[in-house]
């Protein structure tokens, strides 16, 4: 049986509001909200355990809908079981992973191999994308979008037979599919010459500066554009994924919080917090798929988030080791892990007055619950799970390989401090991160989706 809580003198951010409020969490739920200062009167008092957030913040778990946990196949890197804790340390109580594990998620067996993996080693909260081939229409259209998060395709380099570049299959999915299609945007045929145009330059030691030259601004705005062309064609619940040019914003609506957008949009952490001018300092720590750019396009995606073109921020958590990090560019593989430290960076950039801590609660938390049809997840209301955090935003820390929870054991913000720090982190009622530490008697739940 679940314990019964009751929080009292936090600070709320919910629903573009800030406010004080009391919560009571009973069977995983959330039971009553008390707005005001005022102690509750609860009956039965004495069966709850009281937590005092007085000072602290109370958001809703984060919703993190673009992750790579390595399960199965390349746990050497990371595995649900480390990377979901790493997760629920940094406030982030559910996630969507992706399919390029190994072997690739791409049939409804695979799907569902992930699923009971996660069912006994996840703490949080769970989904799993369908992935997508060349090959595989017939087995995405079996996809249930009750208890699946969505169908990926990579319209880009991937890991084994995940690219999707046959015209017709693409038709097919955009057309077909029973849920929403998530895509990553960039034209592997503008970056093969742009690779080959590089490697007549330097031979084969590129240096990682012009990777965003070779993982281009072009080849972004290629292929979003026919994603884009795609969806509106065949009236595709799309959902564009980390978002990195600014040339790119002018295929979203600025819509803000529409429920009727069909096509909607991601950018991650690591577009918002770095720039091309990072290479020098931090190496192949930052080399992502797409590409870290400039810094007016950085600039640019974060007015996006405040505008509406921009729904979501997520992650694309993707660890690696330091050994395979520490490579030439041509085998150096993109990618690193940022699910811990996503919100409290988020709400670093609040505290510089970049964006307001209800935005960042509204892209990370109520944002990606909308727009996949979440049940029940992503506010803070009665009736709703209690997946809830609870936030010190004067308690500032550093990042460094002693509280790094992934399994890679580093981090691109090494150093970076912080001064927002997760104290608890409730996982369906469950006090799953208290002090610095883990209670793993419980695991996360199936996501599951109103749609």
């Amino acid at each position: 049986m679940k314990k019964k809580y009751l929080i009292t003198g936090a600070t709320l951010i919910n629903e573009g509001r800030s406010f004080k409020a009391s919560v009571l969490i009973v069977d995983g739920l959330i039971s009553r909200i008390f707005e005001g200062e005022t102690l509750p009167q609860t009956d039965g008092a004495s069966e709850y355990e009281l937590i005092d957030a007085t000072g602290k913040l109370m958001i809703p778990g984060v919703i993190d809908d673009q992750v790579h946990f390595r399960d199965p196949g390349l746990t050497y890197k990371g595995d649900i079981y480390t990377e979901s804790r790493a997760a629920v340390a940094g406030g982030v109580t559910s996630y969507m992973e992706m399919p390029n594990t190994l072997p690739n998620t791409l049939s409804q067996e695979l799907l569902e191999e992930k699923y009971k993996l996660a069912a006994s080693k996840s703490l949080a909260n769970y989904s799993f994308y369908m992935g997508a081939s060349n090959d595989n229409l017939s087995e995405i259209v079996k996809t249930n979008p009750r208890n699946v998060c969505g169908v990926k395709v990579f319209m880009g380099a991937s890991t084994g037979n995940m690219l999707v570049d046959n015209p017709e299959t693409l038709e097919g999915i955009f057309r077909d599919s029973p849920l929403l299609v998530a895509v990553h945007c960039e034209d592997e045929e503008t970056i093969r010459a742009n690779t080959l145009a590089m490697r007549h330059k330097y031979g084969e030691e590129i240096p990682l500066e012009v990777h965003p030259q070779i993982r281009s601004r072009e080849a972004c705005l290629k292929s979003s554009s026919l994603a884009v062309k795609l969806a509106k064609k065949h009236n595709t619940r799309l959902h564009v994924l980390h978002l990195s040019t600014s040339d790119e914003l002018a295929l979203f609506s600025d819509a803000l919080s529409n429920d009727k957008k069909r096509i909607t949009a991601e950018v991650c952490v690591h577009h918002l917090w770095f720039s091309d001018k990072d290479y020098s300092r931090l190496g192949t720590r930052i080399k992502w798929n797409p590409a870290i750019k400039s810094s007016s396009d950085r600039d640019a995606l974060l007015q996006a988030l405040i505008d509406g073109r921009l729904d979501v921020i997520a992650t694309d958590h993707a660890p690696h080791t330091l050994t395979e990090k520490a490579n030439p560019y041509l085998s150096c593989p993109s990618g690193g892990p940022l699910v811990q430290h996503s919100l409290v960076a988020m709400l670093e950039m609040s505290r510089l007055r970049k964006i307001s801590r209800e935005v960042v609660v509204e892209k990370m938390c109520h944002a990606p619950a909308r727009i996949f049809g979440v049940d029940r997840r992503g506010y803070i209301r009665e009736g709703f799970h209690a997946d809830l955090v609870l936030i010190d935003p004067d308690a500032p820390w550093t990042v460094q390989t002693d509280n790094i929870q992934y399994k890679c054991g580093w981090s691109p913000l090494e150093g970076e401090i912080f001064h927002s720090k997760v104290t608890h982190t409730f996982v369906g009622g469950h006090l799953a991160w208290y002090n610095d530490k883990f209670d793993d008697s419980q695991p996360g739940s199936r996501l599951i989706f109103n749609r």
